[in-house]
């Protein structure tokens, strides 16, 4: 659960993304918001429920390091919408993690998304990892596919010299039963394969695979993957294949051609391939029909045919070399240190695919071409094809068709077959030549090495093809020491413990079995450590546990990460270790085996009813990662089946035994026995503030750091008691004396009706209200089977906090979230509660709301015990001091952390300059958070609490008997508050700076050991709804301007049909309430697009431009923001090319196909997610809302057609209402470096005066600045708006951000 401060409901876009972070979250930027720790109550510990809604059975237990949003790199993107809950902070102290990066895959974090997270606060948060097997043929099950998980590209799992961990294998099957040899054969079987997926393999060598998947209908996905990565590049080419990436893909003219047909389309690299995507309709009008012909051609020239044009090559240069500058926050760096000693072994630690400066500049087209022509062939790529596809026969007649003869022209390919690398093969395989798979005799091999000579083109046996240093027990004096990376920018202190291992391929039941022990075992850690935030001040922010497979990096690393502030960091680490002691000597409670089992068996059987509502896309990445690592690729209901299976024949001891075996290398440190640490880092500041001292220069040693390992390794230690979990929060004999004391009912909706009950039956929504003033809509929804979604929403939120309790409403619902407690129920109880329903709840707070969120199963009556939890919390939430000093510190120490941030810093004075010092829109100051008093946290939050300001809004596979008697048992028992009174409604009204102003240009100077450079240009908009900051409603003008008063299109892009017609439903369109939010989308839509063209491709200015209109509901204004980031020498042009763009659409006049390209992208996402749960719950947002009286059934039901409705002259009428005027407008360029006259200096924070004066809060929070802080909750997004989905023409999401140089320092 997650207090915030923003919500952005409009898209944006920003140019081509090619440098792809790591699938673990480690290596995605964090964002530019250092996110605060996740709240530690009503939070499920499983966060399964908070990953993407296509998660798969079995990846929910044993993840894939592949499983991970991409975020990438090429104009007309797109970004997967998330499940309601994809983006809260359940799983790490830093959550609110940022989703994408960009195609030059950054090294996978070690701090990411992983196998195994053990973290505060989540348990089921992450992947597991997979334990050695022995695989073993069963005849009675599917056999494998042809070209499986077995193909050459998939990951090692050898020791060195064939070294294996026997013990380890032997106890897993001989302490199944013992001489139960039955058990023991079948747990050597192999997997069943998906029995949807066609694998198959050209003449010429490439492979493809084929799933037939009708998620999204009428669309498909096509990725070609090429096997190549920057860890193929040679010493003078670091960079190379992310340069290519760039060069072939966005030189391609039949790419290009696609653009207006609907399709999107990506790329992104990281170190062990490269990957091109086109996410299309499967027919358009103007394409004859069938587009996969056309797709195909496009992916066959990016790949294999590119021209390398010394005009691109020069372009793309100047592209990635300010993507370089642009991704070279703390953050980028940090991760850069502990890949390069985690790998100092290997080239992965000196591979990073966004590569070196110095050698970017020097590439001529030649020496490009060169890197491809090695690398780039048939023989070396791969091709999926998951959509919605019928004929499979006619799919694998066009691959051969449009690819069959690529690559033949001037190469001999060998016949292919079989693979034969599998777990033992030697980690280093003698290269292939084209087309050989490697199942081959001695003599076979021997000729197939001779033949790699011959020819030019070669192919790894394993990717990446790297010899790692595995952590095997040994001597003391091999540990490594552990290594400290000390910089001015970093905040907090960190410290990270490495153990790396072979992947294990899961391809039997008894590796599955072995992974699902492991997830139980960890999953218990993760509660546990939850649990010491109950403490008043605990030693650490965050500690977590993380056991994941990297395909990328061709092992499987655990990972103990702990943060704290730096004055506690000894304690911290003691903690750590000693719950990881616990854990291991005494093992998991029979209480905790059921209960984890239990939970992980729900959510398997709740995905597997979902298996017809999972995306193309999410299942192509699950292929491609399972296909990287060796993993058998099963369907969810497989998946699901076969955790079944298996977690019948788990035994406490053996999951305790199992378990132990991952936490050695902490709970057994130095020890012979115990596997030494791949690497131990910690990253540290340079100075901390020091009460009453200020800053104080920080100092740390190595022998420190041991020496704080070894004292948590003799802390006494207890067995886990079991803990007592309650099976409901409210007893039918309390619910019953609820309903004679407050007689539930609904009431009339309006006072001119005595209906109680409006059901639409074109959308489904039912709208009614509570006796008690609570409104609630709701939605029967069969797509997302056996699951549902609530939303509860607050109105008022920072907006109504006074001026002498600045921070009230943001630290209440933090505190809130912190304590964790209901009733008369601890917070351990509240949470294992959650676990055994499968809820996941999260509690935020923004300008103009609170809100809380609700992901829940129907099974097990998990609904009413989500409407049990809700109630509670709003009749018997508990406010503890020690919640409260955690929330008020945590923003202290946030605050403080502005001048470390240039983004967050240049973003902060560009809001206070605008909004007039305003501290509702930024984090609360150190003054004002000195002010704050439990209570007044409380009053703040609670106060807004009143029957009809709240709207609960309820979407799910359930009936309309059970979900009627949900509401009026816990909903229609919360004590009626009465209507919020007029006095509760006033708040300070929100300005904009007069004008003009000498704030209106402003700069922010970084002292940073790298250059770097961005800019923000901001100015006002009016609300959704038409309503300006001064008052006015643009209906009563808008209403009086004829056609003849607005610019006009060209005639021969006219629109055409009947006059009359049109005219209807231009009429129409100008007097619904919804006109500003349809307009004021599509114009952001067209404006990004130009900004991209212009800015970026153009001119050449920058890597990342994008626009993004910030439009309130309840607010009287709004703004719009453009983002743009450079090099110091070129980021006062980039502002400029900016301004120009945005005020030149009066010059330059919008064209009818850059209009209907906006509509469609725009509806293609309303299409996309129609069926998703977490988008209705968007839809139905407000509806009911007596804040936004405009929003009405009609925004839903007629959204279609007024985006075709929409005409040029509409969307300039919106454009009118944008103050783009020199007087109007306010930028701030950040820039950072060391200049040679000393004279940049980090701003300072002054922590009492006006908030006019330096940095007087956080970097802001509101809309406008989602992305710069990276905060963002997809459900929020307003789907309604049909602009919560993917984004078009190269997505940017927050945290995409692309890493920056390779210089880490």
């Amino acid at each position: 659960m997650a207090a915030t401060t923003s919500l952005s409901l409009l898209p944006q876009i920003t140019p081509y993304r090619s440098h792809k972070l790591s699938n673990d979250n480690r290596l995605k930027l964090k964002c530019l918001r250092p996110r605060l720790p996740p709240p530690l109550n009503l939070n499920s510990p499983l966060s399964l429920l908070s990953s993407s809604i296509s998660r798969h059975p079995i990846r929910a237990v044993y993840g894939g390091s592949g499983f991970f949003p991409k975020t990438n790199g090429c104009s007309n993107t797109s970004i997967r919408h998330k499940s309601v809950l994809s983006e809260l902070p359940l799983a790490k102290a830093d959550s609110l993690r940022p989703r994408h990066c960009v195609s030059c895959s950054l090294c996978r974090s070690r701090r990411g998304y992983s196998r195994f997270k053990t973290s505060i606060p989540s348990v089921f948060s992450d992947k597991s990892s997979f334990c050695l097997s022995k695989p073993k043929q069963c005849d009675a099950l599917v056999p494998c596919a042809t070209v499986g998980p077995d193909e050459p590209h998939a990951a090692s799992t050898a020791l060195p010299e064939g070294i294996i961990e026997k013990q380890d294998l032997d106890l897993l099957y001989s302490g199944v039963g013992g001489d139960d040899k039955e058990l023991d054969e079948f747990l050597t079987c192999q997997l069943p394969s998906h029995p949807k997926l066609y694998r198959g393999q050209l003449k010429n060598g490439m492979r493809y695979l084929i799933l037939p998947n009708k998620v999204p209908p009428n669309r498909f996905e096509a990725h070609m993957e090429v096997h190549v990565g920057s860890i193929d590049e040679e010493d003078d080419e670091q960079g190379i294949a992310h340069m290519i990436e760039h060069v072939a893909f966005l030189g391609s003219k039949k790419r290009e051609k696609l653009l207006g047909t609907g399709a999107r389309s990506n790329a992104y690299t990281d170190f062990h391939h490269t990957v091109f995507h086109i996410h299309s309709p499967t027919s358009s009008k103007d394409s004859d029909g069938d587009l996969l012909p056309y797709v195909l051609d496009a992916l066959n020239e990016i790949a294999f045919h590119p021209k390398f044009l010394s005009s691109r090559v020069e372009k793309e240069r100047r592209a990635i070399l300010s993507e370089l500058q642009m991704m070279n926050t703390i953050d980028y760096r940090v991760d850069c240190q502990l890949l390069q000693h985690l790998h100092s072994e290997n080239k992965l630690s000196k591979r990073f695919p966004i590569g070196l400066e110095d050698q970017i500049k020097k590439w001529d087209a030649d020496k490009i071409r060169k890197f491809h022509e090695r690398w780039y062939f048939p023989g070396n790529a791969t091709l999926y094809i998951v959509g919605d596809i019928d004929d499979i026969s006619k799919t694998v007649f066009q691959i051969e068709a449009v690819f069959g003869q690529t690559g033949t022209e001037s190469e001999a390919v060998s016949p292919s077959s079989p693979s034969a690398f599998g777990a033992m093969a030697s980690f280093l395989v003698p290269k292939l030549s084209v087309g050989l798979g490697g199942s081959l005799s001695n003599e076979r091999s021997s000729n197939s090495v001779e033949q790699s000579k011959i020819f030019k083109k070669e192919r790894h046996a394993v990717r990446p093809p790297v010899k790692h240093n595995w952590s095997l027990p040994g001597s003391s004096t091999d540990e490594k020491l552990p290594q400290i990376f000390q910089h001015e920018l970093i905040q907090n202190f960190s410290f990270n413990m490495f153990c790396k291992i072979p992947v294990s391929k899961v391809q039997t039941y008894g590796d599955l079995r072995n992974v699902l022990m492991k997830r139980i075992f960890l999953s218990a850690l993760h509660f546990r450590i939850n649990t010491r935030y109950k403490s008043s001040n605990p030693p650490f922010t965050s500690i977590e546990l993380d056991h994941s497979d990297s395909g990328r990096e061709g092992c499987t690393v655990t990972t103990l990460t702990v943060t704290a502030e730096p004055k506690n960091w000894q304690s911290a680490i003691k903690v750590a270790v000693q719950e990881v002691r616990r854990l291991k000597e005494f093992g998991v409670t029979k209480g905790e085996l059921t209960r984890y089992m239990d939970a992980l068996l729900k959510d398997s059987e709740h995905l597997a009813a979902m298996i017809d509502n999972v995306s193309s896309v999410d299942n192509l990445d699950f292929i491609m990662e399972s296909d990287a690592l060796g993993h058998t690729v099963m369907d969810q209901r497989q998946g699901h089946e076969s955790l079944v299976t298996v977690a019948g024949t788990i035994k406490l001891e053996e999951v305790n035994f199992i378990g132990a075996k991952v936490l050695e290398f902490v709970s057994d440190y130095g020890k012979p026995t115990a596997p030494i640490p791949a690497a131990i880092v910690a990253c540290v500041p340079r100075k901390v503030h020091i009460e009453g001292k200020g800053e104080t220069e920080f100092t740390i040693f190595p022998s420190e750091i041991t020496a704080a390992i070894k004292a948590g390794l003799k802390e006494p230690i207890e067995a886990e008691p079991e803990l007592e979990v309650p099976k409901e929060l409210l007893s039918s004999s309390q619910l019953q004396e609820l309903w004679l004391e407050r007689s539930p009912s609904f009431i009339s909706l309006s006072s001119e009706t005595n209906v109680s009950k409006i059901h639409d039956k074109e959308t489904g929504i039912t709208q009614c209200r509570l006796s008690n003033g609570i409104p609630v809509n709701y939605k029967i929804s069969k797509s997302e089977a056996r699951g549902g979604v609530m939303r509860l929403i607050v109105g008022g939120g920072r907006a109504v906090e006074s001026s002498e309790s600045r921070g009230a409403v943001v630290v209440g619902v933090r505190t809130l979230s912190e304590g964790g407690r209901v009733g008369n129920f601890s917070r351990e109880q509240v949470e294992l509660f959650c676990v055994n329903h499968l809820i996941n709840c999260s509690l935020e707070s923004t300008e103009e709301f609170i809100a809380m969120e609700f992901r829940f199963t129907l099974r097990d009556n998990g609904m009413r015990a989500a409407f049990q939890l809700l109630h509670m919390v709003l009749e018997h939430s508990v406010w503890l001091d020690d919640a409260f000093d955690r929330a008020r510190q945590l923003y202290l120490s946030y605050y403080r952390s502005i001048p470390k941030s240039l983004e967050r810093s240049t973003a902060h004075k560009l809001m206070i300059a605008m909004l007039d010092g305003d501290e509702r829109f930024v984090e609360p100051t150190p003054k004002s958070l000195q002010n704050l008093t439990l209570q007044s946290v409380k009053d703040a939050v609670m106060n807004q609490f009143v029957g009809n300001n709240m709207e609960v809004s309820i979407v799910g596979d359930f009936s309309e008997e059970d979900i009627e008697s949900c509401i009026l048992d816990y909903l229609g028992t919360v004590r009626a508050t009465g209507n919020l009174t007029s006095n509760h409604d006033e708040y300070a009204p929100v300005v904009f700076r007069p004008s003009p102003s000498d704030l209106q240009s402003q700069q922010v100077f970084l002292k940073d050991t790298d250059e770097r450079a961005c800019a923000y240009i901001a100015g006002p908009a009016p609300n959704r709804w038409g309503f300006t900051v001064d008052g006015k409603d643009l209906f009563e003008s808008i209403s009086s301007i004829s056609t003849g008063d607005v610019p006009q299109p060209d005639t021969e892009e006219s629109l055409t049909g009947a006059e009359g017609f049109e005219k209807d439903l231009q009429r129409k369109l100008r007097g619904h309430p919804l006109f500003f939010g349809i307009t004021m989308g599509l114009l952001a839509e067209i404006i990004n697009s130009r900004l991209f063209t212009t800015v970026r491709d153009s001119l050449g200015l920058t890597y990342d431009v994008s626009f993004e209109l910030n439009l309130f509901d309840r607010l009287n204004l709004g703004w719009y923001v453009i983002s743009v980031t450079s090099t110091p020498g070129k980021v006062h042009k980039a502002v400029d090319a900016c301004k120009n763009v945005l005020r030149g659409l009066h010059s330059n006049k919008i064209t009818q196909r850059e209009l209907d390209r906006a509509k469609r992208t725009l509806l293609m996402r309303h299409e996309a997610e129609i069926k998703s749960n977490a988008y209705w719950l968007g839809l139905l947002a407000h509806l009911q809302a007596s804040s936004v009286p405009r929003k009405d059934i009609s925004c839903i039901k007629d959204l279609t057609l007024l985006y075709e409705a929409a005409g040029i002259e509409d969307v300039y009428l919106s454009y009118d209402q944008l103050k783009v005027d020199e007087d109007s407008l306010y930028s701030c360029i950040g820039i950072a470096g060391a200049h040679d006259d000393g004279e940049i200096v980090v701003e300072s924070i002054e922590e009492g005066g006006s908030s006019d004066e330096g940095f007087q809060g956080v970097g802001p929070v509101g809309r406008g600045l989602k992305e710069w802080y990276g905060l963002t909750w997809p459900c929020w997004k307003n789907p309604e708006y049909g602009i919560a989905m993917e984004q078009p023409c190269s997505t940017h999401h927050p945290g995409n951000l692309k890493p920056a140089s390779l210089q880490t320092h």
